[in-house]
């Protein structure tokens, strides 16, 4: 899950001494596929988060709704790429001594370095060109802070306490804004907070879970997550849950006193759903197996099945079935 600031976290261990393995001589047949799987295929369904405002008023299967949010899908994935190569570029020497991401192509030499700068520099600038070109203004601006953002995170931001949190989260906010922006589709800050907050509450569990599983391990070393407590973290997490659902609430109440011909207040009702998904997922980060959201998000059939009930509620609710 996450942009470059998650798969930063993750734990730095010391190999021991003639353990280091050189990475392996660049293969040229093997440069496309490289550059693919640096791109991080798997992260790419984090991006399906631009549908969330429209599919939140009601607006996802209005003529020309889906070839946009297509459009903006696509040119999200493209600077979240670039970010990608960028950062895998900029931290090839310190990957080649992690155990697992000595794996990633451009640390194992499958991709030259400088080629992954220019691939992601060339993705860089051609994402938010397309999106000055193809898409309103709002877009454009959004998508190029994004990157700006991202980037600066990989040269330093990754190093700063709090900060670190704040850049990952807002990643997802903005996944979640751009939908909206592209259709024109006013945000409502109930939106906002619970989409923030509930960001806020996967990352920090995210960390918490992986500071939790490292301080088990003699001799691990961890980039920013040294610096962190898992007590912090613990409480970052309940905070930003707690939030989360308080923001939820608010939101789904808000429409209320407005008389609706439904057979069920299904809005309201979507509540009770919500609730329950944020404390099954709290059981997992409590248990610190937390470090890859969209895991326990797929794996967990009783968590997988609670949030099929909240569509089906959201879903309702916004038909006013």
């Amino acid at each position: 899950m996450t942009d470059t600031a998650v798969t930063d976290t993750a734990v730095l261990r010391r190999p021991a001494s003639g353990q280091q393995q050189e990475p392996a001589p660049p293969r040229r047949a093997g440069i496309p596929a490289g550059l693919l799987r640096t791109a991080r295929p798997r992260q790419w369904i984090k991006n399906v988060l631009v549908v969330a405002a429209p599919a939140a008023a009601g607006e996802l299967f209005s003529p020309s709704a889906l070839g946009r949010l297509g459009l903006v899908f696509v040119l999200f994935t493209a600077c979240a790429a670039a970010v990608y190569l960028v950062n895998d570029a900029r931290d090839a020497e310190a990957d080649r001594a992690h155990p697992v991401k000595r794996h990633r192509p451009v640390a194992a030499g499958q991709v030259p370095v400088p080629l992954a700068y220019a691939v992601g520099g060339v993705l860089g600038v051609l994402a938010p060109a397309a999106a000055a070109w193809l898409c309103p203004p709002p877009v454009a601006a959004l998508l190029t802070a994004y990157l700006a953002m991202q980037l600066a995170y990989c040269v330093s931001l990754k190093h700063v306490l709090v900060v670190d949190l704040a850049v990952v989260t807002t990643g997802f906010l903005m996944r979640a804004m751009i939908g909206g922006l592209a259709l024109g589709i006013p945000l409502s800050r109930w939106f906002l907070i619970t989409t923030g907050f509930g960001a806020l509450f996967m990352v920090a569990a995210k960390r918490y879970s992986e500071a939790v599983q490292m301080a088990e391990k003699e001799g691990a070393t961890r980039a920013l997550l040294t610096e962190y407590t898992t007590g912090y973290l613990r409480f970052v997490w309940q905070l930003a849950a707690g939030v989360a659902v308080l923001g939820y609430c608010l939101w789904a109440m808000e429409e209320g006193g407005v008389p609706h011909t439904s057979v069920l207040p299904w809005r309201q009702l979507s509540m009770v759903a919500f609730v329950l998904a944020v404390l099954r997922y709290a059981v997992f980060a409590d248990r610190g197996t937390a470090g890859e959201p969209e895991d326990v998000v797929l794996r967990d059939r009783a968590l997988a099945l609670i949030g099929v009930v909240w569509l089906a509620m959201y879903g309702l609710a916004v038909a006013n079935w």
